[in-house]
C-alpha cells in the first residue's frame, strides 16, 4: 500500500531523510515513533503529497502523491497536528467535503460526533480546540479512505476523549486500510497500534509488528537485580526495576510501547541484530 524507496529529504541544509526506506501494509494501524525533528510529520505529509523529496521514490496505492491528483486525494486522509477548519455550519462542511470523497458515509461522521459528544448544530468557530480536533477526526474516519494519516491525533483531547477515540478507532482495522499515526503519547496508543515504527538519525530505525516484538523480547518489573545483567535496558520503577531482555524462554509478556522505544534508541544495532537473527 505505501512503499517509499531510497527517500532523500533536506531542509535548511539539514539531512531529514537519508536514503529511507519502508513499506507499510494495508490491515495495521503503524505507530510512528522519534524524537522531536526526527521526521514523523515530514514523512506523513510526504506521503500526503505536501512536500516533494530530494530524490528516492514514494508510492501510495499506485500513485505518486506529490502529482496531487484527485485519483490519489480521494483515497487519502490527513488529520494534521495543526489545522484550520473554517466559520460554517456542520451541514456546510459536510456538502463540500461529502462530494470530494466518494466512499463518506453521513451515518458514520455522526455516529462519530455522538460518540466524542460534540453537539453538530453549532459553527466550528464556536468550539473548542478539542470539540474541532474530533470533528476533523470524525471527518477522516468517515471519508473511508484506505489510507489515513494521522499527526499527533490524542493533543487537546481530555482523558475521556482519547479513551473514545482508542475506542473508535479499533473497530476500523480491515485488511483494505492502513493507518499511520504519528505520536509522542504512547500511553495513548496502547492496545491500539500492533506495529512499530520508528524514525531515528534520518533512517528507518526499528519496523516491527507487535506480535513479533512479544516474540523476541520481555517487559517485566522485577525486584532481584541480578536478572539485570543480562538486561537490554533498564529503568528504575515505584517498585523495583523495569527490564527489556531477550525472549529466550518463550515467555507471555506485555509490550511496553515506553520501554520498546527507549530499549531501542539506546540499543539499536543490538535490537536490529535480535530480530533479524
Amino acid at each position: 500500500m505505501v512503499n517509499v524507496s531510497q527517500l532523500q529529504f533536506r531542509y535548511r541544509n539539514k539531512n531529514v531523510f537519508d536514503n529511507l526506506n519502508l513499506t507499510l501494509q494495508g490491515g495495521h494501524i503503524y505507530g510512528l515513533l522519534g524524537k522531536n525533528g526526527s521526521g514523523k510529520s515530514t514523512l506523513l505529509r510526504s506521503l500526503y503529497g505536501l512536500l516533494y523529496p530530494t530524490s528516492g521514490q514514494i508510492n501510495v496505492l499506485g500513485n505518486v502523491p506529490g502529482l496531487r491528483e484527485p485519483k490519489f486525494l480521494q483515497q487519502v486522509f490527513m488529520v494534521p497536528e495543526e489545522f484550520y477548519l473554517p466559520d460554517v455550519k456542520m451541514e456546510e462542511l459536510i456538502h463540500y467535503h461529502a462530494q470530494f470523497y466518494p466512499h463518506f458515509s453521513l451515518s458514520q461522521f455522526q455516529n462519530y460526533l455522538r460518540e466524542f459528544e460534540v453537539p453538530s448544530d453549532n459553527s466550528l468557530q464556536q468550539m473548542s480546540y478539542g470539540q474541532k480536533k474530533k470533528v476533523l477526526i470524525s471527518l477522516g474516519l468517515a471519508s473511508n479512505t484506505p489510507l489515513l494519516l494521522m499527526d499527533e491525533p490524542t493533543n487537546g483531547l481530555d482523558i475521556i476523549s482519547k479513551s473514545q477515540f482508542r475506542k473508535i478507532m479499533s473497530g476500523l482495522v480491515n485488511h483494505d486500510k492502513c493507518m499511520i499515526i504519528s505520536t509522542h503519547q504512547l500511553k495513548d496508543l496502547e492496545n491500539l497500534i500492533d506495529s512499530i515504527v520508528i524514525i531515528d538519525e534520518a533512517k528507518i530505525l526499528f519496523n516491527e509488528n507487535l506480535e513479533h516484538i512479544a516474540q523476541k523480547l520481555c517487559f517485566k518489573i522485577v525486584t532481584d537485580t541480578s536478572s539485570v545483567n543480562t538486561a537490554l535496558f533498564t529503568e528504575p520503577s515505584i517498585t523495583g526495576v523495569a527490564v527489556v531482555y531477550a525472549n529466550t524462554q518463550q515467555e507471555e509478556t506485555k509490550v511496553d510501547l515506553e520501554l520498546l522505544y527507549k530499549t531501542v534508541m539506546a540499543n539499536p544495532a543490538v535490537l536490529n541484530n535480535l530480530f533479524n537473527s
